[in-house]
């Protein structure tokens, strides 16, 4: 019932903070127009983004879930010249809408896609070391498994952010038979145990309804 106080919220902060970009904005039309899920983040989320990777002074950034490469643009444009982002996307069609995205945005030296199922790609990415940023925004079944990897591609100081841990409120139902509730869960009861991380998780509503995301800090 809140929701469209929620959009025009939304819609007044983008208007007041995140000014018109020609390569975000192509990327969200160009992504529509292909038939794309709209389940990218919203511009004051992916601003957001872009904030946390500056503030964490990230040259190394893997995301996990490409889409149409909106919040790999963003997570790019906070790298400095020489930084390296990889994005990991299962379906090709989303990974050829994306690399047109990328590159429209002049991003291409910067930004690495592969192709495939992130499970399968995970492993083969260790041997480049750390990642300063982890941004997971992929099937929420797969969560738990996502961070595990995630957690092995860094190192103190790195920070890995989850995005849609609330879901409507629904993952506090604990007999869900939802796998991404499931998955969600699975992975909060997993980040709670972990050693060597210091975690918070923050609600959030706006014009993609009421969910949240996870941020992690790699302590150890």
């Amino acid at each position: 019932m809140a929701e469209p106080l929620w959009t025009a919220v939304d819609q007044y902060i983008t208007e007041m903070l995140v000014p018109s970009d020609a390569a975000l904005d192509a990327a969200l039309e160009a992504s529509a127009h292909s038939g794309l899920p709209a389940i990218q983040v919203t511009p004051n989320q992916g601003k957001l983004l872009y904030l946390l990777a500056r503030l964490q002074g990230a040259r190394r950034i893997l995301e996990i879930g490409t889409l149409g490469g909106y919040s790999t643009i963003w997570l790019a444009r906070a790298l400095p010249d020489d930084g390296r982002l990889i994005t990991l996307e299962v379906d090709p069609r989303h990974a050829d809408i994306a690399r047109a995205n990328i590159s429209r945005a002049g991003l291409d030296a910067m930004v690495d896609l592969r192709v495939g199922r992130a499970l399968d790609t995970l492993p083969r990415i260790a041997a480049g070391g750390a990642f300063d940023l982890t941004f997971i925004d992929a099937d929420k079944q797969s969560i738990p498994e996502y961070f595990r990897f995630a957690r092995k591609l860094s190192s103190r100081g790195s920070l890995i952010i989850v995005d849609n841990v609330v879901r409507d409120g629904r993952v506090i139902d604990a007999g869900s038979h939802d796998p991404d509730i499931q998955g969600i869960r699975r992975f909060n009861q997993l980040l709670a145990a972990e050693p060597g991380v210091c975690a918070t998780a923050i609600q959030t509503v706006g014009a993609k309804g009421h969910d949240g995301f996870a941020i992690v800090l790699v302590t150890v």
